[in-house]
């Protein structure tokens, strides 16, 4: 297969999975190397298509939902409170989109999270802890934004007050 046929077939596993798919199994599944996936992925993206890298693998954007809303939230705390920042949100029925900081050189650095539950939050924290990473705001001393997508505006607000409350939330 040459990397035009191998890239359309990324597209097309991207298209009907159900779930992120890891750039390792990718590679497995079309006999190539991790690498070759993400070159792949980087040509496919400067050709315009839309692909996220995220912690749980690679995934095409969802269709929004007509019902659905998006929030940003600006937020501080250390590393210690990471899981019980992401579990405020999802278990008031929240997805965390993304996190975002301004670095004083490079500006606005962004990666996606999309974690949607306690076992993606669960997983997400073990990746940190296993390739002794920071989290993203420790460059900012803990100050970031999150993008968070809510099914309505009673929901952003108990996760904002539940966040205030624990003193993460910055703004209201």
């Amino acid at each position: 297969m040459d990397a035009k046929e191998r890239r359309g077939r990324l597209l097309e596993k991207l298209r009907t999975a159900e779930q992120p798919l890891t750039g390792t199994w990718l590679a497995k599944e079309l006999g190539v190397s991790r690498q070759v996936i993400v070159t792949d992925f980087a040509i496919l993206r400067a050709a315009g298509n839309v692909i996220y890298a995220t912690p749980q693998g690679y995934l095409l954007p969802v269709v929004e939902s007509s019902k659905s809303i998006k929030a940003t939230l600006a937020c501080k705390h250390g590393q210690d409170e990471l899981e019980e920042e992401l579990s405020i949100i999802v278990d008031n029925g929240g997805k965390v989109l993304d996190v975002i900081v301004d670095h004083s050189l490079y500006g606005e650095l962004k990666a996606n999270l999309m974690l949607g539950s306690r076992r993606e939050i669960g997983e997400f924290l073990h990746k940190l802890k296993d390739g002794k990473a920071e989290q993203l705001a420790s460059i900012t001393g803990g100050v970031h934004l999150h993008t968070i997508e809510i099914p309505n505006e009673e929901v952003l607000t108990k996760i904002k007050e539940e966040l205030k409350s624990k003193g993460i939330l910055m703004l209201s």
